[in-house]
């Protein structure tokens, strides 16, 4: 028997209900869904299971919502590397390109072993503070290191395997994987990268000169980036999820990750008619 993990934006009716419905189609078609225990929970069921476990049990998984949710679903699946089918039931969606319309055509496709998947790198973010590690993540879109206060423009230093690059004087500075190039790098102008191409984009935030402009560098690559401003309330964000505070002299090591997401997309459509359709390319 397959067994189908089922995570769903919380608090969202809309995605509430279409799990509830996917629960059901999933045992009709012998299929065990294996529900994370916070949905489980909203919808009345028992037999939830804790997200970090699902996993390991799943031979794919489902989620319904926005990018968002995505997004943390897969730092949560990390080394499994379990395939994702992303539903959208938000916003935009570039990365939930399949419709909830399309969501049972295209399980039928997945039971039948017609599963086509988009392999994406991740990225590893480290944080060392005093020469040790302090803390490190795994992110799928990017690492951004911003400022709270207004007004004020901060100092990051950055290298290149090591060797000085640049002092980026600047409200921040966006690392993005090629995933993570179509978020907040693409709002900072930075440039479209096909999800296909490994490598990382370093996007200035509203810097102060005329001539930095974001760079795109080799995945094998190791950033280092050191906050040279002594400033309260500079954080480095996570996907735009998890928020650490950082320090002065703090170092934001970013490299290649261990570990791919593999998300499950449609057959019928390929990455640059999604681009078209979600970014309007070509219209007055």
């Amino acid at each position: 028997m397959k067994n189908i993990g089922v995570f769903a934006k919380l608090h969202d009716p809309r995605c509430q209900g279409a799990a509830g419905e996917l629960v059901q189609w999933l045992r009709n078609e012998g299929v065990n869904p294996l529900v994370e225990l916070h949905l489980a929970h909203h919808l009345g069921m028992e037999d939830g299971i804790d997200g970090v476990a699902i996993p390991r049990q799943a031979n794919m998984v489902v989620v319904l919502g926005g990018d968002g949710t995505l997004i943390s679903v897969a730092r949560l699946i990390g080394e499994r590397e379990v395939p994702i089918m992303g539903v959208n039931l938000g916003g935009l969606g570039f990365l939930t390109e399949i419709s909830l319309d399309g969501l049972y055509p295209a399980l039928e496709s997945y039971l039948r072993g017609e599963l086509t998947v988009s392999e994406r790198m991740m990225l590893r973010v480290t944080v060392q503070r005093n020469g040790e590690e302090f803390c490190t993540y795994e992110a799928l879109n990017d690492a951004v290191i911003n400022k709270g206060a207004p007004a004020k423009i901060i100092t990051l230093a950055a290298a290149l395997d090591g060797s000085f690059l640049a002092n980026f004087k600047a409200d921040g500075l966006i690392l993005a994987s090629p995933t993570g190039s179509t978020g907040y790098s693409l709002s900072a102008n930075g440039p479209i990268v096909d999800p296909s191409v490994d490598c990382m984009v370093i996007t200035p935030i509203c810097p102060h000169t005329l001539t930095n402009r974001p760079l795109v560098v080799a995945a094998d690559t190791i950033i280092t980036v050191t906050l040279d401003t002594k400033m309260e309330n500079v954080m480095l964000t996570i996907d735009g999820q998890v928020g650490i505070k950082l320090q002065f002299r703090d170092e934001v090591i970013v490299r290649r990750g261990e570990h791919r997401t593999r998300l499950v997309v449609s057959a019928a459509t390929n990455y640059f008619e999604v681009l078209r359709n979600k970014l309007k390319w070509g219209e007055r």
